[in-house]
This record gives structure tokens, C-alpha cells and sequence, in this order.
């Protein structure tokens, strides 16, 4: 495992960090959690993220389960504050009143006293950001977070979150943006400015929702069992931008550009987000060890020149067409404005 420096800080996290949103407390039961948790820390993953309102707040309680008996000072413990956790009003958003009492409850389940990274989970239009930076820094200020990051954030509410954070004394370091070969909106933007002010980028969905592993054919009617994109009767979700034909038949030309780099397709999808130098980690998940086992292989992994050119040579085809999504625009992928 490799390590990184997250942003501008001086904390490093792994440049591969372990996520539970969609398994811990959904898909796979305690002993399957910590078995997933404990195999990460066998590969040397020390970075593990999660959310308050991944599983309604029981992706957290797993986590923090399964974390027991671990060294705290040797890990790197993110969580996230901005979805619904509760029924009313308040239990939502950025306001000062939902993020103290969200810390709280998070610190809770994590059985930590602090985390390491705070994140707003998305931007909230309906609380001047003034009152979240305020409320962010007191709880910097009280040692119940070292440091403060944002998800999916546009650059003017990046720049405008920097500069409060500098003005109270803390630091906001990253960003948590979707990003993979498929989905490439932080780079004409976000990612310049990032670099300018000192976030890290925590990329989420390296491997696109599982699309760049190859598992879905073109053409075929049916999924893989239990997958992503599957119905409940095995049939394909083809309505996701990822699940166009236009797009697996163009995943499956990647195959021999993994098998030259001696990864599948799913550690060569980890590996290519890791080649941007903004990225400090990419959060992968996993309902089985194997997962995390191939996964780690793109730690460390240098591509050439030569093979990325390649890859965009297959995704960005002159008659088929460019299945890459680059549209900053597309970086405010947020839930409706209440």
C-alpha cells in the first residue's frame, strides 16, 4: 500500500481507503463487515469513510464495530454530515443546530472521540454558509474533528468555504467528487482550483458503479446476480448513462489495455483515477474480502503515458462517439433544493 499526503495537510491517508456505503448495515451482516474491515487493515488500507446517513445512520455503527480493538492514532476515520437522519425539520442540511448534534451521534456510533476528516456531504442551499463554517470550526476547535472537507462542491463554493475556513482558523483539505474513466467532470475545473487552494480530491465510484469491471456484456438481457444494475427478476437496468450499449461495448475494449498492465479491469479502472496527482485516495468498497484483495493491486501502479493515451483513444472513439462526461455543470449532481 502506498500513502498520500491529503491535500495540503500533513496527515496521510492510503491512497486506497475502504468505503461502506451500500454494504455495512444493507447488503452484508456484521460478521461479513468486520471481516471486509479486517482484511483492509491486512492490505494496509488505514483510510475508511463513511456517513451518517449511509443504511440510516447503521453504515456508521458497523464500521465502528468493526473497528474495535484497533489502534485509533494508526487510522484515518472519515464520516459525513448533510442527508436526512431523522424525520424532522432539523434533522437535515448544514445548519448549526443539525451538524452539533449530527458529530455527536456520529461519534457515537463510531465509538471514537473524534474523527479525522468532517465532511458536508453536499452543499446546502438553504443555510448561509457562514453559519456551517462557524459551526464546522467550533467543532475543529473542540477535538472532535482535525479536519473539515466538503462532496461535491462547485469551485465558488469551494473558494468561498476556503476562504471562511482560513479566516476561522481551520482547514478545509479535500474534496469527495465522483470520478472514474467514465466520469470526468472535476478535471476542467474543480480539480485546478483544488490544486490552487490545497484540497485532495477522495474520489468516489472509481470503477463507475461496477461497469468498468466488464461484468455487464453488450447485448445481453440479463445481469450478473446481485449486481448494481440488476432487477429484481436478473433483467438489466439500462436507463443509467453507464448501462448505454454505446458505452459497454466501448468498457470491453479495455480489457487487453488491463491485461497489459497485468490488473483486471477493476484495478486498472482504481489505478487510472490514481494517475492524477489531485487524487489523494479512492474509495472502493467491497461485500467480500477478494474484492479489496484485487482492488489494492492499483496501489502503486504507474501507467504510461502511452497506455492512458490509449484508453481515451477507446472511450472517445472519432465515429462512434465520446461516452466521457466532462460537463462541469454535471458537478452539482445534488439532491433537489428543498
Amino acid at each position: 500500500m502506498e500513502y498520500r499526503k491529503l491535500g495540503r495537510s500533513g496527515m496521510y491517508v492510503s491512497e486506497i481507503a475502504y468505503g461502506n456505503w451500500m454494504t455495512h448495515g444493507e447488503q452484508i451482516d456484521q460478521d461479513a463487515a468486520t471481516e471486509c474491515v479486517r482484511a483492509a487493515l491486512d492490505l494496509g488500507i488505514t483510510t475508511f469513510d463513511t456517513a451518517d446517513a449511509y443504511a440510516g445512520t447503521r453504515a456508521e455503527s458497523a464500521l465502528g464495530e468493526a473497528l474495535q480493538g484497533v489502534r485509533r492514532e494508526g487510522l484515518e476515520i472519515f464520516t459525513k454530515v448533510y442527508f436526512p437522519t431523522g424525520e424532522g425539520k432539523n434533522d437535515r442540511g448544514l445548519s448549526r443546530k443539525h451538524i452539533m448534534e449530527s458529530i455527536n451521534g456520529s461519534l457515537r456510533r463510531l465509538r471514537t472521540d473524534y474523527v479525522d476528516l468532517y465532511q458536508a456531504h453536499r452543499y446546502d442551499y438553504e443555510t448561509p454558509l457562514e453559519e456551517t463554517m462557524q459551526a464546522f470550526a467550533d467543532i475543529v476547535h473542540a477535538g472532535k474533528a482535525h479536519y473539515i472537507g466538503v462532496s461535491e462542491w462547485t469551485v465558488e463554493e469551494i473558494r468561498a468555504a476556503h476562504a471562511l475556513a482560513t479566516d476561522l482558523g481551520i482547514q478545509l483539505i479535500s474534496n469527495q467528487p465522483q470520478y472514474n474513466m467514465l466520469w470526468r467532470v472535476i478535471e476542467p475545473e474543480v480539480v485546478p482550483v483544488s490544486e490552487e487552494v490545497g484540497l485532495g480530491q477522495i474520489v468516489w465510484s472509481p470503477i463507475a458503479q461496477g461497469v468498468l469491471t466488464g461484468k455487464y456484456a453488450p447485448g445481453a438481457s440479463t445481469a450478473p446476480a446481485d449486481s448494481r444494475f440488476a432487477t429484481e427478476a436478473g433483467a438489466v437496468k439500462d436507463e443509467h448513462r453507464y448501462m448505454q450499449q454505446s458505452v459497454l461495448e466501448r468498457v470491453q475494449e479495455l480489457r487487453p489495455l488491463a491485461e497489459e498492465a497485468g490488473l483486471s479491469m477493476a484495478a486498472f479502472a482504481v489505478a487510472w483515477v490514481l494517475q492524477n496527482q489531485n487524487v489523494s485516495a479512492a474509495i472502493v468498497g467491497a461485500s467480500k474480502p477478494e474484492q479489496l484483495k484485487d482492488n489494492v493491486t492499483a496501489s502503486g501502479v504507474t501507467l504510461s503515458p502511452e497506455l492512458l493515451a490509449r484508453v481515451d483513444a477507446v472511450l472517445v472513439h472519432p465515429e462512434a462517439g465520446d461516452v466521457v462526461e466532462r460537463d462541469p455543470s454535471k458537478v452539482e449532481s445534488r439532491p433537489e433544493r428543498a
